[in-house]
């Protein structure tokens, strides 16, 4: 099957499964559930399958498809996956049907508060389904022209979402969402469209009289420097409002307070990491010397969002809006691994990404049962709520203990990783940004004493613990963070070999160890 196009069935099978749930007959909304369903763990499993087939020590891209799309401006459809790409393409399908799994209910669907009144089965799943063929599509693009389209196509059915399943500012919220991510994306476009000449004018100094968006080809160039200084503000710009990094992240705490807690896991957990994934990408890669040019700054608002983000997050009386501030923090330490353009910090940041990706989903499914369950997100209105629902009181002390990255569990390992890399170049915005590391202690640990200790008010008292169902949709997430928390090298094994060659591009090399004292370089006392 060395021959088969896995990627394009991997895109295209969501969007059969869109259209397939869109034709079932009205009133049977146990079949639409059931076929979304099927189509994801479907999809699930091809992947899987697919990425036991991945060669870590092979050539960087593989499962490599590339056709002519519009021949006339160079643009293809052009996939393929690196290791990088690959673990964030199995974390999306992963998350899919577990988040379909735990939206079964209307209840679940609306997040519980504020319920807007009843809405289409059929268009929230189908929904589902569009948005992961958009987040895999947008991963394993290999032109800078699909990605793009990739990039705002996943804006659709995230937009319809909030908008139509959301709380009572649910409007404002999807359209602050819209705004936000078309502003970048537009600047983005300007980038992208800019390359086109940039690349012809190259192709034709080389012989080949034409140019492409391919990004194979465009990682070969060598731009001018002001030329390339505009042109990575312009992807920076998209990626940082998408990561989101402070100042440009005001929308994510709107989206997250009215968005279903299901869908929030997929913005949250696999949409905001196309902006740390563009910043790997495509930043660094194509545009190596701007990057270095920009990383006083960069390093800087990453440390800003670590801090900003946390501090805020302890001042937060809704649970959604408390979370996503501690996904504001997380992301400023993604953003410093990758620019302290280190192997151990650009291989902490990408496992980061797929760490955070599982914790957080965990934190904002079990926030949403909860939601449920008392109606309410104001975190005064829970309290001992581990005496009435034990269950779902551990398993929020895992996924929040997950959050603060706790020795044993996933999001350790790679923080440890990214503070090591970014020590080891940048000490002082390291030593800083360890401040980050204590508030999340404070957050975190407050958030879980409020909401599940103390005594059980009323209300409290009358909620019902974990059912089966939402065991199933909680169970593979919380052992992922066990297993990767315990035993995360497979999974660098495969990050590790596309970080070095990112590494290799930007021409970088890993700081040489400092040797103190009597000893000599060689080890030897003189």
């Amino acid at each position: 099957m060395s021959d088969f196009p896995w990627l394009s069935v991997l895109i295209a099978l969501p969007l059969l499964g869109a259209l397939l749930v869109g034709v079932l007959p009205r009133g049977r909304e146990a079949l639409v559930k059931q076929t979304a369903l099927g189509v994801s763990v479907l999809v699930a499993v091809l992947t899987l399958v697919m990425a036991a087939r991945f060669d870590s020590g092979g050539t960087r891209f593989q499962f490599e498809e590339k056709y002519w799309w519009i021949k006339q401006f160079g643009v293809h459809w052009a996939v393929g996956v690196d290791g990088v790409a690959l673990v964030l393409v199995v974390l999306s399908v992963i998350l899919v049907p577990l988040v379909m799994l735990a939206s079964w209910s209307e209840a679940d669907r609306s997040g519980g508060v504020d319920v807007p009144p009843k809405r289409s089965v059929k268009t929230y799943f189908a929904l589902l389904l569009a948005l992961e063929a958009a987040m895999i599509g947008v991963f394993v693009a290999t032109d800078v022209f699909l990605f793009y389209v990739f990039f705002e196509a996943m804006l659709i059915p995230v937009y319809f979402i909030i908008g139509s399943y959301g709380g009572l500012q649910r409007s404002y919220a999807a359209v602050k969402f819209l705004l936000y991510s078309l502003l970048g994306g537009l600047v983005m476009l300007v980038a992208v469209i800019w390359l086109y000449p940039l690349s012809a004018k190259s192709a034709a100094d080389g012989g080949l009289g034409h140019g492409t968006f391919l990004f194979s080809e465009l990682s070969k160039m060598n731009i001018d420097p002001t030329t390339a200084k505009w042109l990575f503000l312009g992807f920076f710009l998209a990626f940082a409002i998408k990561a989101p990094m402070v100042p440009v992240h005001t929308w994510l705490p709107d989206a997250a307070q009215q968005s279903p807690a299901g869908a929030l896991v997929l913005i949250v957990g696999v949409l905001d990491k196309v902006g740390t994934y563009g910043m790997l990408r495509f930043c660094l890669e194509l545009f190596p010397g701007a990057a270095k040019w920009a990383t006083p700054v960069v390093l800087g608002l990453a440390v800003l969002s670590i801090i900003y983000g946390a501090v805020l997050a302890i001042g937060q009386v809704d649970l959604k809006r408390l979370i996503a501030y501690t996904s504001v923090s997380h992301f400023g330490f993604i953003v410093l691994g990758i620019f302290a353009m280190t192997s151990q910090g650009q291989s902490g940041a990408t496992l980061y990404m797929v760490n955070h990706g599982f914790s957080t989903g965990a934190l904002f499914l079990i926030v949403g049962f909860m939601i449920v369950r008392r109606r309410s997100a104001r975190i005064g209105d829970f309290g001992g709520v581990q005496k009435v629902a034990p269950v779902l009181a551990g398993t929020f002390l895992v996924a929040g203990l997950s959050g603060l990255s706790l020795p044993g569990l996933s999001p350790f390992v790679s923080e440890f990783l990214v503070f090591t890399g970014t020590f080891s170049r940048y000490r002082v915005p390291a030593v800083i940004a360890t401040i980050g590391i204590v508030l999340a202690a404070v957050y975190i640990l407050w958030m879980y004493q409020r909401t599940m200790g103390g005594p059980s008010t009323e209300k409290v008292q009358g909620m019902t613990d974990l059912s089966a169902r939402e065991k199933w949709a909680l169970a593979p997430i919380i052992a992922i963070i066990v297993a990767m928390g315990v035993f995360p090298q497979p999974v660098l094994n495969v990050i590790n070999p596309s970080v070095k060659q990112t590494l290799v591009r930007v021409d970088r090399h890993d700081p040489a160890p400092k040797i103190t004292g009597n000893v000599a370089e060689n080890g030897a006392r003189p």
